[in-house]
């Protein structure tokens, strides 16, 4: 089956990555347009194929069975993606809106460059996570690696388990929500007093990621001390 005669299905379908080419089901899932019938669509047999359902731009729920390689979800703007397994590196690198979550762990820098939509990663997430987010809620139910949010500029990243070496560094203003340990802070990236709106944005942000019995009030938050927005002699050593 071609990917414009997939892309016509009148109901929920299920794209069989085993016996069509990676090009015609993201062909496919890319085609569907805005009022078409088939809204929920299933990709089996991924076997870590790279750039599963990248560049989608319509509100479509798609349910990846296995594991995915790297760049899942890229480019993402408006679908409901979900990966029942794991994500190698890259995972929805620079999204725009909608939302994917992993039902497994990811790999390195999830979320780069994203600039809204929500990132979910049930399991752990790997180094630079959230590196030079530009909007985009991340919630990691595990630990995240070292070099997360490095050069973060919006969004949030709520971490509920550990949060390796340097994390924030050269933080613009994304806000960060860690609940267990913290390696180290990056330069220029500080702990900050957790207010009642912090507060409200946790629980919500919680909540929309399915994280059920979690308290807000065990994250401790983390932002810019805003010293690196201008050069200055005496901050030398920190660049």
């Amino acid at each position: 089956m071609q990917a414009a005669q997939l892309a016509e299905a009148t109901e929920t379908e299920q794209l069989d990555l085993a016996q069509i080419p990676l090009r015609d089901v993201n062909q496919a899932l890319q085609n569907i347009r805005e009022g078409a019938n088939a809204t929920v669509w299933e990709v089996l047999n991924p076997g870590g194929s790279h750039a599963v359902a990248a560049g989608l731009d319509q509100p479509i729920t798609v349910n990846i069975r296995g594991n995915v390689g790297y760049y899942c979800g890229g480019m993402n703007q408006r679908a409901n993606i979900t990966v029942h397994g794991s994500a190698g590196p890259g995972v929805g690198e620079n999204m725009m809106s909608g939302s994917i979550h992993i039902k497994g762990d990811a790999s390195q820098y999830a979320g780069a460059t994203a600039h809204g939509g929500l990132l979910v990663i049930d399991g752990n997430a790997s180094s630079r996570c959230g590196i030079s987010m530009k909007g985009v809620d991340i919630v990691v139910g595990g630990n995240i690696g070292h070099m997360s949010a490095f050069m973060a500029q919006a969004g949030n990243l709520v971490v509920l388990g550990d949060a390796g070496d340097a994390l924030g560094d050269s933080l613009y203003e994304a806000k960060l929500f860690v609940r267990g340990k913290v390696k180290s802070l990056g330069s220029d990236c500080v702990e900050k007093e957790m207010r009642p709106e912090h507060l409200t944005l946790l629980a919500d942000l919680l909540k929309r990621a399915g994280m059920q019995g979690v308290k807000p009030e065990e994250f401790r938050r983390y932002g810019s001390a805003r010293k690196l927005y201008n050069f200055h002699i005496d901050n030398a050593d920190a660049y």
